[in-house]
């Protein structure tokens, strides 16, 4: 089983990273509905990570639970970390170290939307190809040079390093991943099964 853990922190985008964790959910539940799992989580299972335990207020307004508090390395095998407004966050020195930290553990870190900026400050995406939201695109560049920019593209794969566009764009996202991870097939199921028209 593959642990998947969401950062969320408050002013984050909702679909930033309830998009993802409806696929890799999704994407459990159908593994195991086809091979005769009763438990749902034979494949992945995913988490809500946050600096505390409080509710979150999101960009939205809604108000959601974290599950822990920043676990310790090897505790996530994928770490996803969204966007929205981060221009509190980002200056959060012990989640930006707890950022660089898991980079260099985890299976996978990926990024949705502006969750780049925090993977850029965490210096994980020095020397990558990236991309975020596209309103975002050259307040990234002009912030941190050492990355390499790519416009008009859902995400972007670097093999341990992902990062995509906008809000949507992370569904898109962690649905490659749940190809490369667990195959094509499970990741087609997964989309037809959300009634998600999957960007490829």
């Amino acid at each position: 089983m593959l642990s998947v853990g969401i950062l969320v922190f408050d002013d984050v985008e909702i679909l930033d990273f309830s998009g993802p964790y409806e696929v890799f959910s999704t994407a459990a539940r159908v593994h195991g509905r086809t091979n005769g799992h009763a438990d749902a989580g034979q494949l992945f299972r995913c988490f809500l990570v946050a600096a505390s335990m409080r509710p979150i207020r999101t960009r939205g307004g809604m108000l959601v639970l974290p599950d822990c508090v920043l676990p310790p390395v090897a505790d996530i095998d994928v770490l996803l970390v969204p966007g929205g407004d981060v221009s509190v966050i980002r200056n959060n020195d012990a989640v930006i170290a707890w950022i660089a930290e898991q980079s260099r553990s985890t299976e996978i870190i990926a990024s949705v939307c502006t969750g780049a900026f925090l993977l850029a400050k965490a210096g994980v995406l020095d020397g990558l190809d990236v991309t975020t939201h596209w309103e975002d695109l050259d307040e990234l560049q002009s912030s941190f040079p050492k990355l390499t920019l790519q416009r008009d593209v859902a995400w972007v794969d670097c093999g341990k390093v992902l990062t995509s566009g906008g809000i949507s764009a992370g569904v898109d996202m962690s649905l490659h991943l749940v190809a490369r991870l667990a195959g094509r097939p499970l990741a087609t199921a997964t989309a037809k099964q959300m009634e998600y028209r999957w960007l490829q």
